[in-house]
């Protein structure tokens, strides 16, 4: 089930954005628009269908338009044209008072640069969307102290922002989006900002709790590995337009042009691929070369770095599993070889 409906959108910043649609439309590239118009491309028809529960990530260089998009999805801005729909309501249709209490209640965003209050503590950070609710002191910093809890930053309730380190903060960031436990989490560029060993123990925080949460999430990044190691599905974004959406093993591989190659090139398909992705399946699969003695099982969703030591070194074939347990496909040294090694 679709959670966001984001439908043919465009949105043209300039003084006559209307004057020029006509233009994007017809199919003029971002540069010749602002050559032409002075006016900028920032999205061009773009069309994504994000599932209840999932993380879809929207990637693409700077200027692509990723977060030109997850703007319209709380209407930070406005298209200039298409439409946005949330659980089946048209966004755009809601006035000053009904969209504010559809940012307070549905959904939640973490920024880049934090965005903390430098006069507030870590729990009255936290609790800040509570107290916009008007919630009860008590019960808002009862909540808040649970969501402290959750990312692991217990004993600094009343440390100031100043005192944190950057991925403390992010930490106090991600505490306060999900204290309103909004049903949507926006993330722009959310771990950018911080060194890499940091950035990669707040992608782990954020996998962990969401394999408990299951919020619908919409994480804008421009780094690949961050894509791959988050995305359920991704979205690549090229001048404004929508070049590929996928799996992540879809965009690895099966790039949709030379742009999206670029970006997959160098990237460790063993850390991406699974084994449901490169099995042969059962009833294609030559059984006669199965050797019992040196076959086991593995389940679907097995990354395929797990699976090269007992295909390469022990010449073992893979016997695919689904989540009840039946074969549904084998893997060889071929299947491996052609996995790890395939061109585009």
């Amino acid at each position: 089930m679709s959670k966001i409906e984001i439908r043919n959108i465009y949105k043209i910043f300039g003084n006559h954005p209307d004057q020029v649609l006509p233009m994007v439309k017809e199919g003029a590239n971002k540069e010749l628009v602002m050559e032409e118009t002075g006016h900028t491309v920032g999205l061009d028809n773009v069309s994504i269908s994000v599932k209840e529960g999932e993380i879809f990530v929207c990637m693409g260089l700077s200027g692509s338009g990723k977060s030109t998009l997850i703007r319209h999805i709380n209407r930070l801005i406005d298209p200039t044209a298409g439409q946005v729909r949330v659980d089946g309501v048209d966004v755009l249709s809601l006035d000053d008072k009904e969209i504010l209490d559809f940012r307070k209640k549905t959904m939640s965003m973490v920024f880049q640069r934090f965005g903390l209050f430098p006069h507030k503590t870590v729990i009255e950070n936290v609790a800040y969307g509570l107290e916009i609710q008007e919630m009860p002191e008590a019960q808002r910093k009862e909540i808040a102290q649970g969501q402290i809890d959750s990312v692991g930053l217990q004993g600094f309730e009343n440390q100031y922002p100043a005192q944190l380190s950057g991925g403390m903060q992010q930490r106090v960031g991600l505490a306060r989006a999900l204290a309103t436990d909004p049903q949507i989490l926006l993330m722009d560029e959310a771990f950018s900002a911080l060194d890499p060993l940091i950035r990669s123990d707040m992608q782990n925080q954020l996998v962990e709790l969401q394999s408990k949460l299951k919020k619908t999430i919409v994480f804008i990044t421009h780094d690949l590995d961050e894509s791959l190691k988050l995305g359920d599905h991704i979205g690549i974004l090229n001048g404004g337009r929508l070049v590929q959406v996928g799996r992540p093993e879809d965009i690895i591989m099966n790039p949709a042009d030379d742009y999206v190659k670029a970006f997959v090139k160098d990237v460790n398909r063993s850390k991406v691929l699974r084994a449901k992705t490169v099995m042969t399946k059962i009833d294609k699969f030559d059984a006669s070369t199965i050797n019992a003695s040196s076959t086991y099982k593995y389940d679907e969703d097995t990354f395929i770095e797990d699976l090269v030591p007992k295909v390469l070194k022990d010449r073992s074939t893979i016997e695919v599993i689904d989540k009840t347990g039946n074969t549904i496909g084998y893997i060889s040294s071929d299947e491996l070889s052609i996995a790890l090694t395939k061109t585009t």
